[in-house]
């Protein structure tokens, strides 16, 4: 970290701990130039723990960039490969994969399209006791519906047209080792029943075949597809999820963007593409962006970033992710608070025209809580409002559902689509975090405990 760096002030930035739980970010009076998600601030503010778990970056002086975001646990040394980042969440997948792999049970990975899914089969392969054999990998959402039972249990000669001699399938192929089927959302329906019954009794018939064979492989499935809202067979997705994986998106783990930026650039592919070094707003925006193609997308697009670099044609970040930046707003969602010094003498500042209470609609209310992730207390600072009175617009608005007359069954669906995100949960449920938190709990789910920073 360069704090010897002229553009770094002696005077400390200082974050202390709100009574709401939130962070008090408190910028000096220097010239140092202090940045919220890259956009510059003065005074104090108050980010609330919702803001938090979404991660914070904060630029120093346009030298040093911070990432403020809650921790469950601090990180740990048991690096898995190309299961890159410092998170809490990633440290929770490897602590996964080290308890899973030396068994021999099926697994379940479930996450978003490049979050890693095949990256997670070969770590649980390759540390299990089956790791001498190859890990034999099949895309379900590539096999030709017609042949897909073929392909994957084998079949007997003159099964079916072409068919000039006995082929062995996938199951065969993986015998004493690993089966990867990547894709299993979108495995062929005619396929589903026949994966269930070798799931639960270890025995497949080839196609035309009079005898079963036995197997032994370990059935590694993964999918970004949601198993539990669709046409996938449910009896099938119930052996499947004997043990899950949840692989978090990028975005809530915005720790990891400057650790898997290094990563990058230090691997073979990226290495010797240039020696020119990213501006400080490029890395600012590669690590306020969200990245919806997830640790896949970054890769390609700091690619693109370090070739334009290297032709001395550097991009800019709209072109590089082929659409326009949204930058983050905080007008609602952060409160600035004025210093108080004993010598300070009474301003009168104009203050935005805001709604009064009765004027607030439903369509206010309900937009106050989507920006805000559901969080009441953030909503209710946005709309300049009690908590109280917040409470009593919940109760009155007919868009907003709750919490208790909302089917278990819902819950629990839309929880496992959530990726076991409370914020993105409660944003499909349309009820506020807080109370969804506290009820399903009482139903036994497993919601992460409150982190602590």
């Amino acid at each position: 970290m360069p704090l010897g760096h002229t553009g770094i002030s002696r005077t400390p930035v200082e974050f202390s701990l709100s009574a709401e739980g939130g962070i008090t970010i408190n910028v000096p009076a220097s010239r140092m130039q202090v940045e919220l998600d890259g956009q510059e601030i003065r005074g104090n503010y108050q980010l609330s723990p919702e803001q938090i778990s979404n991660g914070v970056i904060i630029g120093l002086g346009r030298a040093v960039l911070l990432c403020l975001h809650w921790l469950t646990f601090l990180p740990k040394d048991n690096a898995i490969d190309g299961l890159i980042g410092v998170s809490s969440c990633i440290q929770k997948v490897r602590d996964q994969i080290f308890q899973i792999a030396p068994t021999d049970h099926g697994v379940l990975v479930l996450g978003e399209t490049g979050t890693g899914k095949e990256v997670v089969a070969r770590a649980i392969h390759s540390l299990s006791l089956r790791k001498d054999k190859s890990l034999v990998s099949v895309n379900m959402a590539a096999l030709n519906e017609d042949l897909a039972a073929a392909d994957l249990f084998g079949a007997a000669k003159g099964a079916y047209t072409g068919a000039q001699s006995t082929r062995n399938g996938f199951f065969q192929e993986a015998e004493g080792a690993t089966l990867f089927l990547d894709e299993i959302g979108n495995a062929p329906p005619n396929t589903q029943p026949m994966l269930l019954r070798v799931l639960e009794t270890g025995d497949y018939r080839p196609l035309g075949a009079t005898k079963d064979l036995s197997t032994s492989a370990r059935i590694i499935a993964a999918t970004d597809q949601d198993l539990y809202g669709g046409a996938f067979n449910p009896a099938l997705l119930r052996r499947l999820e004997s043990f899950v994986i949840n692989l978090p998106p990028l975005r809530s783990r915005r720790e990891d963007i400057g650790v898997l930026i290094i990563h990058l650039m230090q691997s073979a592919s990226l290495a010797n593409i240039t020696d020119k070094n990213l501006s400080f707003t490029l890395l600012t925006q590669f690590a306020t962006y969200d990245w919806p193609g997830n640790v896949r997308q970054l890769r390609n697009v700091l690619k693109s970033a370090l070739l334009g670099m290297a032709n001395d044609e550097p991009a800019s970040f709209s072109s590089l992710i082929g659409s326009p930046l949204k930058q983050k707003i905080y007008v609602r969602e952060l409160t600035t608070i004025q210093p108080v010094t004993p010598s300070s003498i009474p301003v009168r500042h104009e203050k935005p025209t805001r709604k009064k209470l009765n004027e607030l609609t439903e369509e206010d209310v309900l937009t106050a809580l989507e920006e805000n992730d559901w969080n009441i207390q953030s909503a209710a600072q946005a709309l300049e409002i009690s908590r109280p009175s917040m409470y009593k617009l919940i109760e009155a608005n007919k868009h907003i559902r709750r919490v208790e007359k909302i089917p278990h069954d819902e819950i629990y669906k839309t929880w496992h689509a959530a990726n076991n995100n409370i914020e993105q949960c409660a944003s499909l449920l349309k009820t506020p975090a807080e109370a969804l938190r506290r009820y399903m709990r009482g139903l036994g789910i497993n919601v992460q405990a409150d982190p602590i920073a």
